[in-house]
């Protein structure tokens, strides 16, 4: 018996035994990869400018599966803010002596993704319109996140157009989520406990 329980003691042993691995493994570097902050500005533009573009698809579908007459015209506010946001990133890329110019946005498609899929696997009423504002909700943070963190670049760039229009859009990311938060929170959530 002592013999089966020192010979298991020996095996698991081993198996517990890790190989190392390479910390200080460097990812290649793409070709069109940002040198410095200039480029990582430019390039963190053009993300946000095809997720607001893609926003404009998104949220007139939200907008028609929502049911909360507040959460429907908020939505239908936020697309117009939207379409203004885009305006604000096409004077930036103009300061910048730019073109405007989309590249998709990973985060965001994943986001819009899942929207659809709550409003996909919800019922429609209460339900629905709680998932609705969770995935508006996201979609939010993840711009406020974004906006931030630009508005700092520019700031550090001293690109002075850029940032005022990057406040401003920014102002209005929290805004929304803010407003988001008050329509869940008046009797929205509560009525989605029973559906």
């Amino acid at each position: 018996m002592e013999t089966k329980s020192a010979s298991t003691k020996k095996t698991s042993a081993k198996k517990t035994v890790k190989t190392p691995t390479k910390s200080n493994a460097k990812t290649p570097a793409k070709k069109d990869a940002a040198k410095n902050l200039s480029d990582l500005f430019e390039d963190s533009l053009k993300d946000i400018y095809w997720a607001e573009k893609a926003l404009t698809k998104a949220l007139p579908k939200m907008q028609k599966n929502a049911t909360d007459p507040k959460l429907k015209k908020a939505i239908g506010d936020h697309l117009e803010e939207t379409k203004e946001q885009i305006k604000r990133l096409e004077a930036c890329f103009k300061a910048l002596k730019k073109k405007p110019q989309a590249k998709k946005c990973d985060a965001m498609q994943g986001l819009l993704d899942e929207g659809k899929s709550i409003m996909e696997e919800t019922k429609p009423g209460a339900v629905r319109d709680a998932g609705i504002i969770a995935a508006s909700q996201k979609v939010e943070h993840y711009e406020i996140a974004t906006y931030g963190t630009l508005a700092a670049y520019a700031k550090v760039l001293k690109e002075k157009e850029c940032l005022k229009q990057l406040i401003s859009t920014l102002d209005e990311e929290k805004n929304c989520n803010n407003l988001l938060t008050r329509i869940a929170d008046t009797n929205l959530n509560s009525k989605a406990i029973n559906g």
